[in-house]
């Protein structure tokens, strides 16, 4: 393994420690300020203030714990990849999706990631949404 790797790999791993204890000021510093994030089924937004707001509203209609997770990174280190299975309560009625009472979900899902000056620079996040409406109606 590159050194590039290890230090890719030690980043995504610290971006998925603060996931997992909501930490969104550890998850932003992990990001670079012109971060381009791309939703699942969803438009692309930019920057570490939409990134923030996309979490609020996350942690607002979502609890979710990621489980069996495996981090890729190419050889210099400016490509990753995650595997993981998100288990999950819907919290909040989400527009457009069915409503929410304590609902449990469990997806297997992915996540791509560029990186750029020792951050990440893009995260684009994949998983059934058919299978999530499906698990939650």
């Amino acid at each position: 393994m590159t050194a590039a790797q290890d230090a890719t790999l030690a980043l995504l791993t610290r971006y998925y420690a603060a996931f997992a204890t909501q930490d969104h000021a550890a998850m932003l510093d992990c990001l670079t300020d012109d971060v381009v994030h791309h939703i699942n089924q969803g438009e692309a937004e930019t920057g570490k203030a939409a990134f923030a707001a996309f979490l609020d509203v996350m942690d607002t209609a979502y609890c979710e714990r990621l489980t069996d997770m495996v981090l890729f990174a190419s050889e210099d280190g400016t490509r990753a990849a995650a595997e993981f299975r998100v288990l999950g309560t819907y919290l909040k009625t989400a527009e457009g999706y069915p409503e929410a009472h304590g609902q449990t979900y469990d997806l297997p899902a992915g996540a791509f990631f560029s990186l750029k000056g020792g951050k990440i620079a893009r995260i684009s996040v994949y998983y059934n949404a058919a299978d999530w409406v499906e698990q939650v109606s």
